[in-house]
């Protein structure tokens, strides 16, 4: 079954546009302001922000729900896309802060990730997770998964872990546990590894943004050497 999602804002309709989301409608209170951003912020895509239907505020707040800083949005159906096991994917263990969420699968996009899974009741596809990604779904494969058996190797990350040294193996699962709970039970039984990312003394965690731009950083760079 289709499933349409919300695209909040211009940030998310641009990255939805330059990964293939058919964008239907795609609504705006000033049609200039949005040709304007996409003149100096997406040129590639300043002909399809000319096609935009603008829309009074009262229209749009009823599309979406609200107003934007922008004045744009966008409709988009949710993408089956496949998992690239030639990089590693992301487990994000029982999240809970939908913005940290978002923005985890934002720089897991960014680092060019094979996609991103989740356990736990979150909807990885809430609007507020992609209001977080900036619209980055459509980068790469997101999804919810009840059964942790995967090829290759579970390395969860732990801050009571053995450091984080030599490459990671590109079609390894990296898990990251909950911001407040941490890692569940059942990920540190079946993780091949437990590892730390380096810390301060004192300092007690990461944003579990931040760990997993270290954990797929780690591995591009030794990838790379």
């Amino acid at each position: 079954m289709l499933v349409t999602v919300l695209l909040e804002g211009f940030h998310a309709v641009k990255h939805a546009l330059r990964f293939g989301a058919g964008v239907h409608p795609l609504i705006t209170t000033d049609l200039a302001a949005a040709i304007s951003l996409a003149e100096t912020h997406a040129p590639d895509l300043r002909e399809r922000f000319e096609a935009a239907t603008e829309v009074d505020q009262n229209h749009f707040k009823l599309r979406v729900g609200r107003t934007h800083p922008t004045g744009v949005a966008g409709f988009a159906e949710q993408p089956d896309l496949p998992f690239d096991r030639g990089a590693p994917v992301v487990l994000l263990d029982n999240p809970r802060n939908l913005g940290n969420f978002g923005a985890a699968i934002r720089v897991a996009a960014g680092l060019d990730a094979g996609g991103v899974i989740s356990t736990g009741d979150v909807d990885p596809w809430h609007p507020n997770v992609l209001r977080g990604s900036a619209g980055l779904h459509f980068a790469l494969p997101v999804a919810k998964v009840t059964s942790l058996d995967f090829a290759g190797e579970l390395i969860a990350f732990d801050a009571d872990g053995d450091l984080l040294k030599g490459p990671i193996p590109d079609d390894a699962v990296l898990a990251f546990g909950s911001e407040r709970h941490g890692l569940s039970d059942e990920v540190r039984r079946k993780a091949t590894r437990i590892v730390r990312l380096p810390m301060r003394e004192k300092v007690s965690s990461y944003n579990l943004t931040t760990s997993v731009a270290m954990g797929l950083y780690h591995w591009a760079i030794h990838r790379a050497s």
